[in-house]
């Protein structure tokens, strides 16, 4: 990817980032800080920092993994409110539609009075629609729930002015290497080009080239995919089922990243 020619210049000094794992940046690790991560609302925070004509921009992110709707749009939201944003982002939901019943149409209502609330206090939204599933194994029975969803989110955004950040369209993300080990969270790869799809959705300039796929990964033999999927099962969605069977959570224990609005710019990331 390379970097516009001209970095337009945005209204936007206070941004605060709230949700669940997808925006706390997992599973880009932080080489600086352990157990923490570097994701796609930290990049964008560094983009909209560089486009300011020299003033400070302020960003807090308040994601925690494991995280449903109703805290998203419940506590987070009411913390960061109370730091007087003028730019949110909102991605919620991914782990209510996880489960085996949900009511999309009360996802999107308590959705739609989070973006309300935001809008009433003065600040600008930006939403994120799920990614399409098509093709990604076992996730892709969640193919109907995730098209709901963006539908519900586009009709959202339509009514209050928010911008939506286009997951269900990008068709970089559809390559594999586009993901973590986990096939749940994105790589840094798949960060970056998110952070550009944001940028895009804000109606700032972008790098080019950042959704253009990936040239074909060389094939792999049969018994060492069904290695990769053994391993898989082992790794990560056996102790998925686990902690919903026991009601915990991976972010039981685990608290904001940037818990206040600070200063922020590229020399934050790694």
């Amino acid at each position: 990817m390379t970097e516009p020619t001209t970095p337009a210049q945005h209204p936007w000094r206070r941004y605060v980032a709230i949700g669940d794992s997808f925006t706390e940046g997992m599973v880009d690790v932080d080489p600086r800080h352990e157990g923490r991560f570097i994701g796609w609302a930290d990049r964008l925070a560094a983009e909209l920092a560089g486009r300011t004509g020299g003033e400070e921009l302020h960003y807090a992110n308040l994601a925690i993994r494991g995280r449903k709707l109703a805290d998203v749009v419940g506590r987070q939201l009411d913390e960061a409110l109370t730091m007087t944003p003028d730019l949110v982002s909102v991605v919620g939901g991914g782990n209510d539609i996880l489960r085996p019943r949900v009511d999309l149409d009360a996802i999107a209502a308590r959705l739609e009075d989070a973006v309300a609330r935001i809008r009433e206090a003065g600040a600008d939204v930006l939403l994120a629609t799920p990614t399409d599933p098509r093709g990604a194994g076992l996730f892709s029975a969640l193919r109907s729930r995730h098209a709901v969803h963006t539908a519900n989110l586009h009709s959202i955004a339509a009514r209050h002015g928010a911008h939506v950040l286009d997951l269900w369209g990008m068709r970089s993300v559809k390559d594999a290497r586009m993901w973590g080990e986990d096939r749940i969270h994105l790589s840094t790869p798949g960060h970056e080009r998110v952070a550009q799809a944001a940028l895009t959705a804000l109606g700032l300039p972008t790098r080019a080239g950042w959704d253009t796929p990936l040239d074909p990964a060389p094939s792999r033999p049969a018994t060492q995919r069904r290695a990769e999927r053994a391993r898989w099962a082992v790794t990560y969605a056996g102790p998925w089922v686990q902690r919903r069977l026991t009601g915990r959570s991976s972010g039981d224990t685990v608290t904001a990243k940037i818990g206040e609005p600070a200063p922020f710019g590229p020399l934050d990331l790694p």
